[in-house]
């Protein structure tokens, strides 16, 4: 995942909001990745492209967890567990991802069932805004999601994020259900007023050094 020159310092190992603390995904987070996706299962699968591999095997959540780990330490894509700061229950997961060619990123989350509504969606997606712009320095992150998965479509427009177009049967979800996709957008220079720029977020290196705050 390229950056830009002035911005080398990174990735974020560590990301602390005010409830939540976010980290690369472990092996040994399979036990409780596995309860909270078969838990979250008919929630997520209608709209969680990944939901088409479920239900995996113990064995194969780890091996998943081994991969995702690695592509975090080749700076191939950053995807994050995500622990309520409290009593440290995983809550979800939340993904800075480049497969839109330099310059931009893509942002996905997941929530899971026994903690939807309490707004760890943009708080954990507001961490991931913040990296993208103050240490990744790109110039459009973008968030696309369903019409009908009307709390995505909250959280994009609680973000500060545009809608740009709703593209046509462009998704199947695991369900094999065809659905159109809204894509929705952040650019750089409307960065410094939106919302997620006002979530307090601190970030650290794989050294336990800040990055930001």
């Amino acid at each position: 995942m390229a950056r830009s020159p002035e911005h080398t310092a990174g990735p974020a190992y560590r990301l602390e909001t005010a409830r939540l603390r976010l980290r690369p995904w472990a092996p040994r987070d399979a036990p409780r990745l596995r309860a909270s996706l078969d838990r979250s299962d008919a929630d997520m699968r209608p709209f969680i492209p990944f939901m088409k591999h479920e239900p995996r095997s113990l064995a194969a959540t780890a091996q998943w967890l081994r991969e995702l780990r690695s592509g975090f330490d080749r700076d191939e894509h950053y995807r994050y567990a995500v622990f309520g700061a409290a009593g440290g229950d995983l809550v979800g997961e939340v993904m800075l991802l480049d497969r839109l060619g330099d310059g931009r990123r893509e942002i996905g989350y997941w929530i899971d069932s026994a903690h939807t509504r309490r707004g760890y969606g943009f708080e954990a997606s507001a961490a991931m805004v913040r990296v993208a712009f103050e240490l990744d320095g790109v110039d459009r992150v973008e968030l696309n999601c369903s019409p009908i998965n009307a709390a995505s479509v909250r959280l994009a427009q609680k973000l500060g994020f545009t809608h740009e177009a709703t593209l046509a049967r462009r998704f199947t979800n695991a369900n094999g259900d065809i659905q159109d996709v809204m894509v929705w957008s952040l650019f750089a220079h409307a960065y410094p007023l939106c919302a997620a720029r006002r979530v307090p977020v601190t970030g650290y290196d794989c050294l336990d050094t800040r990055l930001f705050e």
